[in-house]
């Protein structure tokens, strides 16, 4: 060097490496601080969970055949051909459809006219010469009425379809629904079959939906739902209303399945839940897509016991409003 100082390139080394260490050392503390601040270890605040996932909506649309109803008169056959298992669901669109849950008033059917048509009328037993009067229901003539069946225990099921009417009421009005009954115990019996009919075409209803429980023997147990079949003949004319009143049942079927845990009919529909009859008045007069609901089998021991519980009938209107707010949201 030209001023005369001495060089040490060791020193120099050394104390470079120091600074660098230092520095490295004080980047990874700061890293690690950062770390841990930003994954919630430090503190009292413990790491937030993951959303659970939601499970997948439930589907299902069971088939059709022409299998007998309760009084053995022979189906009319699946007015498309169609035949299928019932679903554990109801709503091919996957929205879940509920009626008022929770007790919550909605707006989903607001501007929807729903007819309900509790089957037979408690009062009936007393008036058995008015109920049996021959009316004109389009292919024949049938009686006015019927006194319905019973329990074992004797349940009779014009108290059972007004229940379950009532319930089903509430919860459609609770989503908005303008509800019309053919009958709720304030009449001295019936009315019949064809003025049931009339009274949906009156109210230009969007769905009716008539509630009944069967009559079947010991061991015939699980619901059906009644379509209309084509029928033209005299006043009948369902040529415009088997179409949806086909998707009416369907849905009805899928949503009764998943509200109740009942099982289709073990003896009558081929499993599908779903039956097409051609002698009913209530259906072969009605203007409006409209079903008929056998919920169960009131001479079934097991079924007696489901149908005469109160928490059950819940389930059952529970269904009979989910089906019919699917169908009339679709």
């Amino acid at each position: 060097m030209t001023n005369g100082s001495t060089f040490h390139p060791r020193r120099r080394f050394g104390g470079t490496l120091v600074v660098v260490l230092a520095a490295l050392l004080a980047a990874c503390a700061a890293g690690w601080l950062i770390w841990r601040s930003a994954s919630g270890h430090g503190g009292d605040k413990p790491p937030k969970a993951l959303p659970a996932a939601s499970p997948a909506s439930p589907d299902g649309r069971p088939g059709t055949d022409g299998a007998p109803g309760k009084d053995g008169t022979p189906g009319a056959g699946g007015a498309d051909g169609t035949d299928g298992g019932a679903g554990q669901g109801g709503d091919r669109d996957g929205k879940g459809d509920q009626a008022g849950p929770g007790g919550r008033t909605g707006t989903r059917l607001q501007g929807k006219t729903v007819l309900l048509d509790p089957g037979h009328n408690p009062h009936n037993r007393d008036h058995t010469r008015e109920i049996a009067r021959q009316v004109d229901v389009g292919n024949a003539r049938k009686e006015c009425d019927t006194t319905g069946t019973s329990t074992n225990d004797g349940y009779a099921e014009a108290s059972f379809t007004l229940d379950v009417a009532r319930r089903a009421r509430t919860l459609l009005q609770a989503e908005g629904a303008k509800v019309v009954f053919t009958q709720d115990g304030d009449r001295p019996y019936g009315p019949c079959v064809d003025e049931r009919a009339r009274a949906g075409n009156a109210a230009k209803a969007d769905a009716a939906v008539s509630v009944h429980a069967d009559g079947a023997g010991d061991g015939n147990r699980g619901f059906h739902v009644i379509l209309p079949a084509r029928v033209t003949a005299g006043a009948a004319d369902t040529s415009a209303i088997v179409g949806p009143s086909r998707e009416l049942g369907e849905r009805l079927a899928g949503r009764f399945v998943a509200a109740t845990g009942s099982a289709p009919a073990n003896y009558l529909g081929g499993g599908t839940g779903l039956v097409v009859r051609s002698d009913l008045g209530g259906l072969n007069l009605s203007r409006i897509p409209k079903v008929f609901l056998e919920c169960g089998n009131m001479r079934d021991p097991k079924d007696a016991a489901q149908l005469t519980d109160p928490q059950w009938r819940e389930k059952a209107a529970r269904g009979i409003a989910e089906g019919i707010t699917g169908f009339l949201t679709r």
